[in-house]
């Protein structure tokens, strides 16, 4: 299940190979400072994702307040008519809503459920349920072992499907459940609305003398990312159904390398050919993109292993420089023309195109022309063309990637 907190990534996520996507629409949700989609938006997002034959899942998983019925209700009328799949929620009223209205439902992490007594309970809601994020993988196998075994099945009649984070940002609060952005800014994480203050450099005080105790990682708050990719087949094999990545609020090209790799990986499980040499091109590949260092495993594998990370910003391997814009392309020649109004191009230099309807295009010319002449160099402000055999659209953003800072530390 990939995130699409954008048109962009929406259309990066169907290309890369997601069984399902997951979304936010207006302000209820735990995106709500970067939403894309209005309410509106819902059943084109869905349209878009059955053409592929890709599930759509919306988030309506804040904390509901009384005044807030009305724009739930409007919310959920707007997923029948669409053909949602399902919406993801824990607030009771959202529950009785949907059930009321027939909506089908997945039961969001944010009911903290961490043992069968909590499966039983939201099982008269929902046919999946995203289990807390604490638990160990062998809690995990249990509880899946337990529905199994008491045959707990949701509205749809069939067993419940567990699902689980297995990529991305996790939050230093115990289920999410923090508050300091809501202490510091008066806006909660709870309604979507994170500031992230976890994220900062702090500093020890002592209020009496007011010397300032050193300590070893100033992000002592900032989790390095969830990354399970090295796990992959343990999780799929405890019998997790439902595969989780997390990024919402990431770029597009994030969303199109992170959802190949566990594409890759969950096709190699199912082949029965999951080994150390997939896990190590794909690491690498998971590395050129937005990422605060990987905690392998998480919370899953309950080792004392170092999450924190050692850096406020990405520990990506890679940059991404914007240079220009898609001025045209050219379908029968199979041609891009490419205005570069930002930054000049290297011959051997790999790009990205985004775009709100292309999604993600990766290539590497092996040969471009500027004013019809071959050329290594192409200079700022001028127009340069390429053979690029996936579509790109007029003002599609192109990008370049060279190593990044963090990269070269260490060569």
């Amino acid at each position: 299940m990939a995130p699409a907190g954008s048109w962009e990534s929406l259309h990066a996520a169907l290309n890369a190979g997601a069984n399902s996507i997951y979304f936010g629409a207006g302000d209820l949700q735990m995106r709500s400072k970067s939403a894309a989609f209005k309410v509106e938006d819902i059943a084109e997002v869905c349209r878009l994702a059955h053409e592929k034959n890709v599930r759509a899942y919306l988030t309506l998983n804040t904390v509901i307040y009384d005044s807030e019925y009305n724009e739930v209700d409007r919310i959920l009328n707007a997923c029948g008519p669409a053909k949602l799949d399902a919406v993801i929620a824990a607030d009771p009223y959202v529950l009785e809503s949907a059930n009321q209205k027939k909506v089908p439902i997945h039961i969001s992490t944010q009911a903290n459920v961490s043992n069968i007594s909590g499966v039983r309970m939201y099982a008269n809601y929902g046919d999946v349920i995203v289990l807390a994020r604490e638990l160990k993988l062998e809690q995990i196998q249990r509880i899946i072992s337990q529905i199994e075994g008491q045959n707990i099945r949701g509205p749809k009649g069939e067993l419940i499907r567990i699902e689980v984070f297995a990529h991305g940002a996790l939050c230093v609060a115990i289920a999410g459940k923090c508050y300091m952005s809501l202490a510091q800014h008066d806006t909660s994480a709870n309604r979507g609305d994170c500031y992230q203050t976890c994220r900062r450099k702090y500093e020890v005080t002592d209020k009496e003398t007011g010397f300032a105790y050193e300590i070893d990682n100033q992000w002592v708050m900032s989790p390095k990312d969830l990354c399970t990719l090295p796990m992959l087949d343990r999780i799929l094999d405890a019998g997790v159904k439902v595969l989780k990545i997390e990024g919402r609020g990431r770029a597009p090209d994030y969303v199109h390398t992170v959802v190949s790799s566990y594409r890759k990986a969950i096709d190699a499980w199912s082949a029965d050919k999951f080994g150390e040499t997939l896990v190590n091109a794909e690491m690498a590949q998971l590395s050129t993109v937005f990422n605060r260092g990987f905690w392998e495993g998480g919370y899953y594998l309950g080792e004392k292993t170092d999450p924190w990370t050692q850096s406020g910003g990405s520990q990506a391997t890679l940059t991404k420089t914007f240079i220009g814009t898609v001025e045209k392309y050219y379908s029968k020649a199979g041609v891009a023309q490419v205005v570069l109004n930002a930054g000049d191009y290297q011959l051997g230099t790999r790009l990205i195109i985004t775009g709100t309807t292309t999604g993600v295009v990766e290539t590497t010319p092996n040969s471009f022309q500027v004013d019809d002449v071959e050329t290594n160099v192409a200079p700022q402000r001028s127009v340069m063309t390429f053979k690029l055999s996936e579509k790109v659209r007029p003002k599609d953003k192109v990008y370049a990637l060279t190593d990044s800072e963090f990269a070269q530390s260490r060569m």
